[in-house]
C-alpha cells in the first residue's frame, strides 16, 4: 500500500501499516461525546455520529481522492471510538473481514457502496477453514445517505461496484479495533488468512 491510500478499514476495516492519515475533529463527534457523558457509545450513537458526519459537506470535500487506491482521514469519534472517513475508487473493496469484539456503524456520504455479510457468528479462535451453511448470505446496497450499524463479530465485505464513480463513507467502531481477522472465500468455504492487530494499521 502506498502513502495515504490503499486497502483500509474495514468499516469499516482500517488502513494498512504504510498508510498516512491525519486526525480531524468534527462537531458531530464533540456533540456525541458530550451527549454520552463520557460513557461508552452505543450502536445507536455510533450510527448517529456517522450519519451526521456524512452530511458535513466541507469535511467530505476535504478528503483527497486517488484513482489508484482508497484514501482516508482519521476522525475524532464519539466517546473514545475509532472513526474514519474513507474514499473508495471505482472497483475497490475491503475483502471479507470482521472486527472482533467491537461494535460499529458506517454510512455512505457520496456515491454508493454494497455490503455482503454473513448472518452467522464465527468461532472466535481455533479454526482455519469453515464450511458455511445455506441461507447465511446477506447483501445490501447503501446509496448516499444510507448506512448501517452492527454488533460484535460482524463478518462482511464492502465494495464500490461502480465503474466510474468514487464513493466516500464514514465509519466508527467501539472499542477501538483490537484486531481484524481477514478471510478468503471460495463458494461456501471461508478460510482465515490472517489476523491483524492495531500495530499493523496505526
Amino acid at each position: 500500500m502506498s502513502s495515504a491510500h490503499s486497502a483500509v478499514p474495514t468499516a469499516g476495516s482500517v488502513p494498512s501499516p504504510s498508510s498516512t492519515s491525519s486526525t480531524v475533529p468534527s462537531s458531530a463527534s464533540a456533540a456525541s461525546a458530550a451527549s454520552s457523558g463520557g460513557a461508552a457509545p452505543t450502536i445507536a450513537e455510533l450510527l448517529e455520529f456517522v450519519r451526521r458526519t456524512a452530511r458535513n459537506e466541507e469535511l467530505i470535500a476535504s478528503l483527497p481522492l486517488d484513482p489508484e487506491g482508497r484514501t482516508w482521514i482519521r476522525l475524532d469519534g464519539p466517546g473514545g471510538s475509532e472513526a474514519w472517513l474513507i474514499g473508495w475508487p471505482p472497483g475497490t473493496g475491503t475483502g471479507w473481514h470482521d472486527h472482533a469484539d467491537s461494535i460499529g456503524a458506517f454510512t455512505t456520504a457520496a456515491g454508493a457502496l454494497k455490503e455482503h455479510s454473513l448472518a452467522v457468528r464465527l468461532p472466535t479462535d481455533g479454526w482455519k477453514t469453515l464450511e458455511l451453511t445455506d441461507g447465511v448470505d446477506r447483501s445490501r446496497e447503501l446509496a448516499t445517505g444510507q448506512g448501517r450499524a452492527f454488533g460484535q463479530n460482524h463478518v462482511h465485505e464492502v465494495l464500490n461496484e461502480s465503474e466510474d464513480v468514487h464513493a466516500v463513507s464514514v465509519h466508527a467502531y467501539y472499542p477501538p479495533l483490537p484486531r481484524i481477522r481477514r478471510f478468503s472465500r471460495t463458494g461456501a468455504v471461508l478460510r482465515l488468512e490472517q489476523t491483524e492487530s492495531p500495530e499493523d494499521w496505526q
